[in-house]
């Protein structure tokens, strides 16, 4: 692979992760292997079961707790924050060796929870090789990691169906 960038997804409009996983089929379709690290989702979604069938595409869920954080008891955030920090040590291990596009998918929010520091998500991507490319999504991005990013795509509502009482639909949202 060619060298590689920064880039990060936020903003509080729907399409963050949806992007990412363009990212990843378009990636994987060149013949690259891509690890998609899922934080701070629990819930059954409908991407992973086609995700799994993709040569090339990896997909790592963290998060074990199926509440929505701000409903975690304490020992909720310490067993997340665990399993985070293992992910980030086995990720800073192999992407040498078997990487070439990382996406860290919910990492924003993962901060802003508490499981994961600004700082460990800069050293994972300090410690990069040349040719790895890593995509951060979530909302509410800290200022440190905004300077890093070579590309910020900020999804903003404009309109959205949710305001008028349509929930979260299977096939759609998750």
């Amino acid at each position: 692979m060619e060298k590689g960038y920064v880039q990060i997804y936020t903003g509080d409009g729907k399409g963050k992760t949806t992007a990412a996983l363009g990212l990843a089929l378009r990636c994987a379709g060149r013949g690259n292997r891509v690890l998609i690290v899922q934080l701070m989702k629990a819930m059954d979604s409908g991407e992973l079961a086609p995700l799994k069938q993709i040569a090339g595409i990896e997909v790592m869920r963290v998060c074990q707790t199926a509440r929505f954080s701000f409903e975690w008891t304490p020992e909720d955030r310490a067993r997340e924050r665990r399993n985070a920090q293992e992910a980030l040590a086995d990720i800073q291990k192999r992407m040498p060796i078997d990487i070439d596009l990382l996406i860290l998918d919910e990492a924003l929010g993962a901060i802003s929870a508490g499981v994961l520091t600004e700082q460990e998500v800069l050293d994972v991507i300090a410690g990069k090789p040349d040719q790895v490319e890593i995509v951060l999504t979530g909302r509410d991005c800290p200022a440190a990691l905004k300077k890093r990013a070579d590309l910020i795509t900020e999804m903003r509502p404009e309109k959205h169906y949710m305001t008028c009482g349509v929930k979260a639909r299977k096939g759609i949202e998750y």
